[in-house]
């Protein structure tokens, strides 16, 4: 066989690599893969919506910083992570710099693909992995409340993330590796109360993205899912364990879960810190029976060992 002959094949081989890469990672694909069809729902509930937006806890990172109104949702924010710095977008009413223009179906696309209006991936900084759970009635719902809300002006800087993170066309290898699944499905032999929270926790509630450990790609390790990780910010603290293992809630109770959720307490009279205030005073607007389903699910969890590192003696 010539060189020539050899050469030839591994061009070949190579171009058909990066026309494969090119096909897989399509944002296209994802309509396909995820199957967004024409919604069938009935007419927008703005109550449930407004439950999704604090259960979302959408307030805590697209409210615009520096004000006290947590329904002016400008974004702005920044957000370090061990991947680089994200920016969150404006999620306001706006018509030009907002979401005010989205169909239903640009936002379910959004929320269940991870796709952007405009054809790009969006990187799940924006917990769409979780918030593929979401059935379309809810989704539907939730942006039906979003287009209620004030309209704030003004665009967002792109993300400052260095190569081959800004490769955003990359992101559609990661989506076949960690998103999967459809829209949530009651579990027959449970309680209406652990379906419904079972559902908050892990579609709008998305607390598997903040208290999960992470592989090097930034997937969340299925196995430990809600055993606690690192700050995905990158700081140097560790999100708690949320399953009933000593590490986690074995102490505590499904009422006191759900009074954490509305007060910030803990059964110790400690008070929650950091991110998680803000998740209370989202949590703070819930029904209580929603947080108690909320406690109900979390304390069905077996218990996970926790992978925080230990703290070294001085």
């Amino acid at each position: 066989m010539s060189k020539r002959l050899v050469l030839s094949g591994l061009v070949a081989a190579l171009l058909c690599g990066v026309a494969g890469f090119w096909l897989l990672t399509a944002p296209s694909v994802w309509h396909a893969v995820r199957g967004s069809v024409p919604v069938a729902t009935g007419p927008a509930r703005l109550e449930n919506g407004q439950t999704l937006f604090w259960a979302g806890g959408c307030a805590s990172c697209h409210a615009t910083p520096d004000q006290d109104d947590r329904l002016r949702l400008g974004g702005g924010r920044a957000l370090p992570t061990p991947f680089g710095t994200f920016r969150v977008p404006n999620l306001s009413s706006d018509t030009r710099d907002g979401i005010g223009a989205w169909s239903e179906l640009t936002f379910i696309a959004a929320m269940r693909e991870g796709v952007s209006p405009d054809g790009r991936h969006y990187y799940p900084a924006f917990p769409y992995t979780s918030y593929a759970l979401m059935n379309d009635q809810d989704l539907v719902d939730l942006l039906a409340f979003l287009k209620t809300l004030p309209p704030v002006s003004g665009r967002i800087a792109d993300h400052d993330l260095p190569f081959p993170f800004s490769f955003r066309r990359g992101l559609g290898l990661w989506k076949w590796l960690n998103l999967g699944g459809v829209s949530y499905q009651p579990q027959t032999g449970q309680s209406d109360l652990w379906n419904r929270g079972a559902y908050l926790v892990n579609g709008p509630g998305h607390c598997a993205e903040c208290h999960s450990p992470r592989d090097v790609m930034g997937g969340i390790r299925t196995p430990l899912r809600l055993s606690g990780g690192p700050d995905p910010e990158g700081g140097a603290g560790y999100i708690p364990n949320l399953t009933s293992h000593p590490s986690g809630l074995a102490k505590w109770t499904a009422e006191d879960v759900a009074e954490f959720l509305k007060t910030g307490f803990t059964p110790d009279f400690d008070s929650a810190g950091g991110s998680m205030a803000s998740v209370i005073k989202n949590m703070g607007h819930l029904e209580d029976a929603d947080r108690m389903a909320i406690a109900t699910y979390l304390k069905s969890l077996p218990p996970l060992p926790s992978n925080k590192p230990a703290k070294k003696t001085p």
